[in-house]
């Protein structure tokens, strides 16, 4: 799956700094790296947070 464009609740575009916080992540504290890109609103917090990358997973099975 990925990252949707927008925030499902207020509309705010997000999918510009997926890659950013992704890659911030892993060094940084989630909480930090966010209030850092500009996100202070609890739902797009959540879009980031909650966003699980499962394609690679899919990929696995073959198409019928």
């Amino acid at each position: 799956m990925i990252i949707p464009i927008r925030c499902f609740t207020c509309g705010k575009p997000i999918a510009q700094d997926w890659e950013e916080f992704e890659k911030r992540s892993k060094k940084e504290k989630t909480n930090d790296v966010l209030d850092s890109l500009g996100y202070t609103r609890y739902c797009c917090r959540r879009m980031f947070i909650a966003h699980c990358e499962i394609i690679d997973e899919t990929m696995q099975y073959k198409k019928f």
